[in-house]
């Protein structure tokens, strides 16, 4: 049976931002260098190279990943709880600086870090839910407010140009190519086929 290993992870959204803390954090907790893995990426999702490689490639049951605060995992409430409930699944334990309450080793009493784990989902869960029911009711009351002020939401509504009839008469006539209509009245191909469309289904 393998040894089961620490792995550390540390994230910042930009390349500017400085990981030394993060790491310098990990240090003082005995992180070597190479359990250490880091990504200078946004928090939207869990789409980082680094982080996808720990948790699909290196991570396996009764290791440990550490990191110093959820945030580091993903800025979506519903991306972490996700996380935490795959990595229970799994096996794998998560440990947050930030909440010492995951930190503690308690032999004979591993109980309680399951407690503390599903109470942290939990909220997690309670939370992303209540985020979701909002985004959706500030949306809802942003068209109509958005309405009742008489304003289109969404793409423009494609128009047809002043000269467009003519053109399209040449067009059609062989005169001149579709690239050359285009050019004449500023159209991009994509709107161009979509007006002649809804101009010959009229």
């Amino acid at each position: 049976m393998s040894e089961s290993r620490v792995y550390y992870y540390a994230r910042v959204s930009t390349g500017e931002q400085n990981l030394d803390r993060q790491i310098e954090a990990f240090k003082e907790l005995g992180a070597k260098d190479k359990y250490i893995i880091c990504d200078k990426a946004s928090g939207k999702d869990i789409d980082r190279p680094n982080y996808l490689m720990l948790r699909n490639s290196l991570l396996r049951s009764g290791d440990t990943l550490v990191v110093k605060s959820l945030d580091r995992l993903s800025r979506r409430k519903a991306d972490i709880k996700n996380e935490l409930e795959y990595y229970k699944s799994i096996g794998v334990r998560v440990k947050i600086m930030d909440l010492p309450t995951t930190m503690v080793d308690i032999d004979g009493q591993e109980w309680i870090v399951e407690m503390v784990n599903n109470i942290i989902i939990e909220v997690l869960s309670s939370i992303a839910e209540q985020e979701r029911k909002t985004t959706k009711q500030r949306q809802k009351e942003g068209i109509e407010a958005a309405h009742k002020k008489g304003k289109h939401l969404g793409r423009p509504k494609v128009t047809f140009p002043d000269t467009w009839q003519e053109n399209y008469d040449i067009w059609r006539s062989g005169q001149i190519t579709a690239t050359e209509a285009m050019s004449r009245m500023g159209l991009k191909r994509n709107t161009f086929y979509k007006l002649v469309k809804m101009f010959e289904n009229k």
